[in-house]
């Protein structure tokens, strides 16, 4: 078959990689001038690895992503670091990534910290996530673990990530799905995420897969007739339009934002688009920081708890996980955020959002200055975490989409689990399988 995929982010890339070793042909448009979408990095000329715009790290759970790395292989150069994941309590911050740390929060009496330790373990060791759709993570939660422990813990995580609206109604699927599968070492590429996926890139191209960057798709409309060089075995199906020509196929995987295909795509029918439309999602922005010293004394990953002492919701110093010697002696340091797509912050330029972010920085380390930042960027993206709300998974659009040869597969259909390359990669595989089946 001739199959197009919209988009070169970790799903599309797997997809490709998969239908071009099975023998067909693919090709690949991206809109970006480089492959890798939310994983891609960036680079600075001090450095000896690229840096990925928005942070990313593997669990050890994670065995779809460490699947595909081995099956390409390149396992030796997966590693797994064991850093220190941390939360902010008033003026402090407090380790709590293991089951001794979360004892020793003492901001908690020893009876509630017993509590969350016992209610974190039943969720870990849980299998069935199905009914928890029925009860909203606030609700399951605050009676889980009590009052205090939920106003402390839990609640500041659950507004950081969705915002004081949005929070209440998100349901304790997704809540579990956070908890089940992580681990306390996490997993990281030689030469980053990009690392990673510039082998899928090569890999992709060599079994005969074309990746067009620059190249943004208007529009994808059924067509009838036969291929060119008289190929007459398969009809073609559709016509990709993008900026700089057009492309006939047979089939097409969407892997955009589910708004993003029901604009693309006329010829869908109006009640399916409208339900792509009503599928709920936030933003996400991130400052990136190099700075000369070190932020924090060894923390990784700190919750925080977005509001007034804190205009955004995590900070994560990346080099306490992976050595500043791979980034020319930089401490980098990420604020990152979840926001409604329309947020002014995504209308600010870097040294806007730098200012924004001083008072925060300066609570986390009070003896941080301007001279301390040798380079600053920001990265931003209007589509980044969908909210799953009760029952959410009712809302969950298969991957075939009504139109014979239209397959859609985006983060919006990963749910219970949370976005993130492990589930980009199941995703790929398996509409890249899908089709396989179908063409048998």
């Amino acid at each position: 078959m001739d199959i197009a995929i919209i988009g070169a982010g970790i799903t599309g890339l797997t997809a490709a990689y998969d239908l071009t070793r099975a023998g067909h042909r693919v090709t690949v448009y991206e809109a970006r001038p480089y492959a890798g979408g939310l994983a891609s990095g960036f680079h600075d000329e001090r450095w000896e690895w690229p840096l990925e715009r928005f942070y990313h790290h593997w669990f050890a759970s994670d065995r779809e992503a460490i699947s595909l790395i081995r099956e390409l292989g390149v396992a030796d150069r997966l590693f797994f670091p064991r850093p220190t994941t941390s939360i902010y309590h008033r003026g402090r911050i407090y380790p709590f990534d293991s089951p001794m740390r979360v004892l020793r929060f003492t901001p908690l009496p020893i009876q509630d910290r017993l509590r969350v330790g016992v209610v974190t373990l039943y969720l870990r060791l849980l299998r069935r996530w199905e009914p928890l759709e029925a009860v909203t993570a606030e609700e399951w939660t605050r009676r889980a673990v009590g009052p205090r422990a939920y106003e402390i813990l839990w609640k500041p995580l659950l507004i950081s990530k969705f915002g004081p609206e949005e929070y209440r109604h998100v349901n304790m699927a997704w809540f579990w799905a956070r908890l089940h599968k992580r681990t306390p070492r996490l997993g990281y590429f030689v030469g980053g995420f990009q690392g990673f996926i510039d082998v899928l890139v090569e890999r992709v191209t060599a079994q005969g897969g074309r990746i067009l960057l620059n190249a943004p798709v208007r529009r994808i409309r059924r067509s009838a007739g036969r291929p060119a060089g008289g190929d007459t075995e398969h009809p073609i199906n559709w016509t990709v339009e993008y900026a700089g020509g057009w492309g006939t196929h047979e089939a097409v995987i969407a892997t955009c934002p589910p708004g993003v295909l029901a604009d693309l795509a006329p010829d869908l029918p109006a009640d399916y688009g409208a339900r792509l439309r009503a599928l709920k999602s936030l933003g996400a922005a991130t400052l990136v920081l190099a700075l000369r010293h070190p932020l924090t004394r060894g923390h990784y990953w700190i919750n925080l708890p977005k509001g007034d002492e804190f205009p955004f919701m995590g900070l994560v110093e990346h080099t306490n996980y992976i050595s500043p010697d791979h980034y020319g002696g930089d401490h980098i340091v990420y604020c990152g955020d979840y926001l409604p797509p329309d947020h002014p912050i995504f209308g600010m330029d870097k040294e806007a959002l730098l200012e924004h972010y001083w008072p925060g920085l300066l609570r986390i380390q009070p003896d941080i200055r301007p001279d301390w930042v040798r380079a600053v960027w920001m990265f931003a993206e209007p589509y980044a975490q969908p909210v799953p709300t009760l029952y959410h998974s009712r809302n969950i659009l298969p991957l075939e989409t009504p139109l014979p040869g239209l397959w859609m597969a985006n983060m919006s259909q990963v749910y219970p689990w949370d976005r993130g390359t492990n589930y980009a990669v199941e995703l790929g595989r398996r509409v890249a399988g899908m089709i396989v089946k179908r063409e048998m």
